[in-house]
């Protein structure tokens, strides 16, 4: 039997839709079906509002200045970082505003690596995306560090115990996604910190999807260092956020240097703001910081656990419909995942299958997801992907299911 989406009178998915201009577009003459939202999410017009208002009703640069519009200015920014901090359970001192999670990893992987030398190991799995592989990987290229994997089963979920057997004494940062892009696959972070913690190393944790599908505290997970993105999170580009423990945080040396990062600067010497100022050089997005605030003020008005139920019965809606076509391949399966849907279809290089959607109408998808050794993993060298959000309908999953049904005819 199919499963309808649970739909309760605090989450509406069809008044939320309304809260979304793009979502009543046409494309190639169909309704758009918007399925690409672990790339990037549509946003509100809260969200875009707050954006405008920003800048026609009183925009400047942000701190140091004495007028009003700089003052004004300020306040809107500080108080972005009062939101984004109460929307994760942290202190504003707790919050660095970064360009995205990728600049959120590459500062620590950057600052904590300045305390490295060869042979010391960072953890990281197999599934991660390259934004959380590379810039561990520069370490190990330029500093001698060594990486290690830990492996993916084959329901997408992490080899726990494989990964116990991996740490030593050496190992300085374990460095994992928290919900994998492609799987879906939601981490044990309890295991990952109980591990990390018996050989005193440090974790950061990629939430660059969990932060969109669920609630997320900070404090209860237990890592050292949580990074996300907005653009995923129904807000801008150009802004993302780095959170760190208040002890992990003051022990980094800064990222980059230029105005707002120091205390005092004189010839022979400099003195360091300290955290989150410290990691932030040089003029910030500050429209961008405002509109990710409002994006969490508007997430903070919505059932977040009703809405992870409706995605969850979308998911499991579409996978009904395609599940019983032995064509269909799906990715990961893991118990507690998810809306994330990547697959294969038999026949078919995922690209095509992305561009024939898009005659339908709707928006998928594909490529490797930047995860290349997970697509290897699963003896693929790419894959088309499906992901929901709290604006998509039951009857957008069955477009979708309808959609993918007829694409596959032209490759029988």
């Amino acid at each position: 039997m199919l499963i309808e989406p649970k739909i309760t009178a605090a989450f509406d998915p069809y008044a939320i839709r309304d809260e979304f201009p793009i979502l009543s577009r046409q494309v190639n003459g169909n309704p758009l079906v918007y399925l690409d939202n672990a790339a990037s999410a549509q946003k509100p017009r809260a969200v875009v509002q707050a954006m405008v208002n920003a800048l026609e009703g009183g925009y400047s640069n942000v701190h140091r200045g004495l007028h009003t519009l700089a003052n004004e200015t300020t306040d809107a920014f500080e108080a972005a970082r009062d939101s984004v901090a109460r929307f994760i359970n942290a202190a504003p001192t707790e919050i660095v505003f970064t360009k995205g999670a990728t600049e959120a990893i590459n500062l620590v992987a950057s600052s904590f690596g300045l305390s490295l030398k060869a042979g010391d190991e960072i953890v990281i799995s197999e599934g991660e995306h390259h934004a959380n592989y590379i810039p561990w990987h520069f370490l190990r290229e330029r500093q001698g560090v060594v990486i290690k994997f830990i492996p993916v089963l084959d329901d997408g979920s992490l080899d726990l115990d494989a990964y116990r057997k991996l740490l030593t004494p050496k190992t300085r940062m374990v460095a994992v996604t928290h919900m994998s892009n492609v799987t879906g696959a939601v981490t044990d972070t309890q295991a990952i910190v109980e591990g990390a913690r018996s050989v005193g190393a440090r974790v950061l944790l990629d939430g660059a999807q969990s932060v969109v599908h669920q609630p997320i505290d900070v404090k209860a997970l237990g890592c050292d260092f949580f990074v996300f993105s907005a653009h995923k999170l129904y807000g801008p580009t150009g802004i993302g956020v780095l959170w760190g423990r208040p002890e992990a945080l003051e022990a980094l040396p800064p990222y980059q240097g230029g105005g707002e990062m120091i205390s005092w600067v004189a010839l022979d010497a400099v003195a360091y703001a300290d955290p989150p100022h410290r990691f932030e050089a040089g003029t910030p997005p500050i429209v961008q910081a405002i509109g990710l605030g409002a994006a969490c003020e508007w997430l903070n008005g919505i059932d977040r656990a009703a809405a992870a139920a409706h995605e969850h019965a979308l998911y499991k809606r579409a996978l009904e419909r395609l599940e019983g076509h032995n064509w269909f391949k799906l990715i990961g399966d893991a118990l507690g995942k998810g809306a994330i849907m990547a697959f294969a279809v038999e026949g078919a290089h995922a690209h095509d299958v992305a561009q024939l959607l898009d005659k339908y109408g709707v928006a998928v998808r594909a490529g490797t997801h930047c995860a290349e050794p997970l697509m290897r993993r699963f003896g693929m060298a790419s894959s088309a992907r499906a992901s929901f959000a709290l604006y998509n309908t039951l009857e957008e999953a069955d477009a979708f299911a309808d959609s993918l049904i007829k694409v596959q005819g032209f490759f029988s």
